[in-house]
């Protein structure tokens, strides 16, 4: 019997063919960093985060939005945030998501779990620039660095969130470290409909979160960027045209963001398997 082979591009079935969905996760890493995580904050932690979770979630056709579908019992905005609950050097977690939402956020994703970390809420704006700089103004001027999350990468772990901050904190002379993959496609550059070139695609990085950065070359970015009208495709951007120096940290692939349905397969299955090893 022939294999089945799904498009992706052209077909969405793969929602409703499970076993064709590809095996890409480290299950084993996931089962170890994303179940029973414990919260903890240091003694004098130096850094804030701030999670984004203002999008509407229109691709993913859920009303309500995507941050507060479940995934094992668990909205997906919680285990983005219990990531970071978990890291010590985080002392402040700032959710920023619809102000007229914010008592539904607060109830379904932060109240029913025990988070250790301080979280607040911050209204978000029309755009991820504005969201992100409504939730830096919540963020006191003692912290030192201050990192950004996607609300819906619920993969990302304590490790790496670590892992980031660590690196920044080590490199004196930069101002932000990113978390990124190398891009693995043959890329193209095409000018209406016509291909025109070919890059050399091991220059190019595709940009995740966790990113984070100097606390205070990142509110003078986003002053400036206010300034100038300017507005940046990720936060990183926003430094980078001040001449700052952002680092790369290699990620894995798997820190994908639920963007479509599709994605929500992938990631289930990953929480489901690393449940699983947690009950063995």
């Amino acid at each position: 019997m022939a294999t089945q082979t799904i498009d992706p591009i052209f077909s969405s079935a793969v929602l409703d063919v499970p076993h064709l969905m590809p095996d890409a996760f480290d299950m084993a890493t996931f089962g170890q960093t994303m179940t029973g995580l414990k919260g903890e904050v240091d003694k004098h932690p130096q850094t804030a985060a701030i999670i984004l979770a203002g999008g509407t979630g229109e691709r993913f056709g859920k009303e309500g939005g995507k941050q507060l579908v479940e995934i094992a019992g668990k909205p997906i905005l919680t285990w983005s945030a219990e990531a970071f609950d978990a890291v010590g050097d985080v002392g402040l977690i700032v959710i920023v998501c619809p102000e007229d939402r914010q008592n539904e956020y607060l109830t379904k994703t932060i109240d029913p779990f025990p988070f250790v970390t301080p979280v607040v809420l911050a209204p978000s704006g029309p755009s991820r620039q504005e969201s992100a700089f409504s939730g830096l103004e919540y963020v006191p001027d003692d912290y030192e660095y201050v990192v950004l999350h996607d609300g819906a990468r619920p993969l990302v772990t304590p490790e790496l969130i670590s892992h980031t901050i660590a690196t920044l904190k080590g490199n004196i002379d930069s101002d932000g470290a990113v978390v990124a993959h190398p891009a693995i496609d043959t890329l193209k550059v095409v000018e209406n409909g016509v291909i025109v070139g070919t890059p050399d695609r091991r220059v190019f990085w595709n940009a995740q979160t966790p990113q984070v950065f100097r606390a205070g070359i990142y509110r003078r970015a986003h002053a400036s960027a206010l300034s100038d009208g300017f507005m940046g495709t990720d936060d990183a951007s926003l430094i980078e045209r001040l001449g700052g120096k952002v680092l790369v940290v290699e990620g894995k692939r798997d820190n994908i963001k639920l963007t479509v349905p599709e994605d929500y397969l992938l990631l289930a299955a990953a929480v489901r398997q690393a449940t699983i090893q947690e009950q063995r």
